[in-house]
């Protein structure tokens, strides 16, 4: 059998498109739960639960279906009777986990790297299934993962689109404006995840903030607020992710 001839042999056009419609079904029950999640400002969204779920779903196809070659016994591709190619794919799933743990880190308060493991993981799956013979299927993935992360990095939403930074501040009559200070961060929609308050012998108060908002403060709204208020002697935001 020439190649041309087993790439399109193996299953047909309706059950190929019913493998579409598993891994897009799949893909839409991660987002709902991704959806979930990432209203509540967690670090796994809807990218990484969409990728995660959907990667599952391509690698239990491949586990069901993908050996369907080797009992064809007028094939040039034949295995080995008796063999169990399914425990290769179930090392490599286990074996990847271990590489994606290595690019997920602690920043901080936050943890960067997820979706990118999940990703290598989703990556491992369309090997398998390539190498299983299910080109289309492993193509279909690749363009729906890439068109995926295409979108939510230019659409991001939830807590694909907050923004962690830390605000420091230099401030005299601290107690007072501590009310200040809470007003204005509900005004950002700010949510700070850590606060650090300390005051100088000369009365001096810093405040040191980490903070999760929808965006990045500009230098200009940093300034009108110093601006508004004598009793801020210095104020300094730097992004973290």
């Amino acid at each position: 059998m020439i190649f041309g001839e087993y790439f399109n042999s193996q299953f047909s056009l309706i059950q190929t498109l019913e493998f579409f419609l598993r891994i897009l079904i799949a893909g839409v029950c991660g987002a709902a739960i991704g959806f979930e999640r990432t209203r509540r400002f967690k670090e796994a969204g809807i990218r990484t639960h969409v990728i995660v779920c959907a990667a599952a779903a391509l690698i239990m196809i491949v586990s069901k279906y993908g050996f369907a070659d080797l009992f064809e016994r007028d094939a040039d591709i034949y295995g080995t009777r008796g063999a169990d190619p399914a425990r290769i794919a179930a090392q490599v799933v286990s074996g990847i986990s271990f590489l994606c743990a290595g690019v997920i880190f602690k920043n901080g308060s936050t943890i960067k790297g997820l979706t990118t493991a999940a990703g290598l993981w989703a990556t491992s799956g369309i090997g398998l299934a390539v190498g299983a013979g299910f080109y289309w299927l492993g193509i279909f993935f690749t363009v729906m993962i890439a068109l995926l992360q295409i979108a939510m990095h230019r659409f991001a939403v939830g807590a694909d689109a907050i923004v962690t930074s830390s605000l420091r501040l230099r401030v005299i009559n601290g107690d007072v404006f501590y009310e200040t200070l809470r007003a204005k961060l509900k005004d950002w929609h700010a949510d700070a995840v850590n606060t650090r308050v300390s005051r100088s012998e000369d009365g001096v108060t810093l405040f040191e903030l980490t903070l999760r908002m929808p965006k990045e403060l500009s230098a200009e709204e940093l300034l009108r607020f110093s601006a508004a208020h004598d009793e801020v002697l210095e104020i300094s935001n730097s992004q973290r992710n």
